[in-house]
């Protein structure tokens, strides 16, 4: 059976990679591959429970992070894996990265005990851990994404964070983009729309090509 192919979409709120997702799915879906489309915190009942306890209780950083990576464990279990295993494509809006960046970044949480975190959580049978195996990141500065929320609907605990947060969630993204630079494609997201997704596009159509080969 073909190997599934995995691939997060990540940014800072307002950063308009949601937008683009099922743009994505449907490239996919025309060269042939089965998509599942899901999202972090959340993908099944249980994570989508925790997801609104993390986006609208106040809790302490560590109570934060562990209840992410909670969420993250049954959506690995219950979602990726299989998906993966069918050989299907999965396409996550967020995965750890938006942990490293919101909790590390933005939270100032300790970096070493998340990367502990990931490796409880995310390991696999042959010693490695499950990364996605591509990630997009839509990266924008944030007064531009606060102008773009500034109309959006009522905003969660997250996208109500002043601008210095979201921009040490930004630097968060680019340490971990540092760490993982083989797996990162970063999409100048302040360009128009049309724009940002023919970047998408052209970027999806070479892991077509290279998945085909």
């Amino acid at each position: 059976m073909t190997r599934g192919l995995f691939i997060s979409f990540e940014g800072i709120d307002g950063a308009g990679k949601s937008t683009h997702i099922a743009r994505v799915a449907e490239l996919f879906r025309q060269a042939g591959k089965a998509v599942v489309l899901t999202r972090e915190p959340g993908g099944t009942p249980v994570s989508e429970k925790l997801r609104e306890l993390v986006l609208h209780e106040p809790m302490d950083p560590l109570t934060e992070a562990l209840l992410m990576f909670a969420a993250r464990r049954e959506h690995l279990v219950q979602v990726i894996e299989p998906a993966l295993a069918r050989g299907e494509v999965v396409l996550c809006d967020r995965f750890t990265d938006a942990t490293f960046a919101y909790q590390g970044g933005g939270r100032g949480f300790d970096w070493q005990v998340l990367g502990e975190l990931e490796r409880m959580v995310q390991a696999l049978p042959d010693g490695s851990l499950r990364q996605p195996d591509h990630t997009v990141w839509f990266d924008l500065d944030p007064l531009i994404a606060a102008e773009r929320l500034a109309s959006a609907r009522l905003p969660d605990k997250f996208e109500s964070q002043p601008a210095d947060f979201f921009a040490a969630v930004r630097a968060g993204y680019a340490r971990r983009q540092v760490d993982k630079p083989s797996r990162f494609a970063r999409i100048d997201a302040s360009q128009t729309m049309e724009a940002v997704g023919a970047d998408v596009s052209r970027i999806v159509r070479s892991w077509l090509e290279g998945s085909a080969e």
